[in-house]
Order: C-alpha cells, then sequence, then structure tokens
C-alpha cells in the first residue's frame, strides 16, 4: 500500500461540547474540499482505498471511532484518536467550544505499470 493523498480538516462543536461531532466535522472539513481521480488515473477501483483516519481533540476517550469512520464516502478505514485540538470553556463555565484536528492519509495498492 503507498501512501497518495494526505488531507487535512479542522472541524468544532461551537456550544456542545461534542468531540464526535467535532471529529467529524473535521475530517468532513478534509475529505469534501477534494475530488480524487488517482483511482481513475491508476485504473484502481475507489472502494480499494485505504484510509487512516487521525484526530486530535482534548479528550480522545469521548470520540466515536465508528461515527467518524461513517462519513467516509469510499474504501476502508481506521480511526486513531489521540490528544490535540483545542477545548475553550465558556465564560460562566458551564460548556465548552471543541476543536478538532484530522488527518486522512489516503492509501492504494497500485499496479505495477502504474508505479
Amino acid at each position: 500500500m503507498k501512501r497518495m493523498v494526505l488531507e487535512i480538516g479542522m472541524g468544532t462543536d461551537i456550544r456542545g461540547t461534542d468531540y464526535t461531532k467535532a471529529a467529524v466535522r473535521a475530517l468532513r472539513d478534509a475529505l469534501w474540499h477534494n475530488a480524487l481521480t488517482i483511482t481513475n488515473a491508476l485504473g484502481v477501483d475507489v472502494d480499494s482505498m485505504r484510509v487512516e483516519v487521525r484526530i486530535g481533540v482534548p479528550k480522545p476517550e469521548q470520540v466515536d471511532h465508528a461515527a467518524v469512520l461513517a462519513i467516509l464516502p469510499h474504501g476502508t478505514g481506521t480511526v486513531t484518536v489521540v490528544e490535540g485540538g483545542l477545548e475553550i470553556p465558556n465564560e460562566s463555565g458551564t460548556g465548552s467550544t471543541v476543536m478538532a484536528h484530522a488527518a486522512a492519509i489516503v492509501r492504494l495498492d497500485i499496479p505495477e505499470q502504474a508505479a
């Protein structure tokens, strides 16, 4: 599997302190700003992509991995969540804004003639 693409994004949950929501939005930001035509150029099936998703949020244990993977439009994926991003408490201390960062590393098993 060769690394073909690195996509990056940022997502937030403004008032809900929902780490999964911020993570999903970060991955969407990374994915929806691109149109990958590399599979067509290489003559491989778009669903043969393997996507390594890495998410950074302040509380990694609060991210639902399945919800993040569910938005991948093609291929299969894995999710790793690490400590990162930002959490900004509101003035009253009753909630926070959460910022998540995402990286999607797209890998393909390309045919020898394409290499």
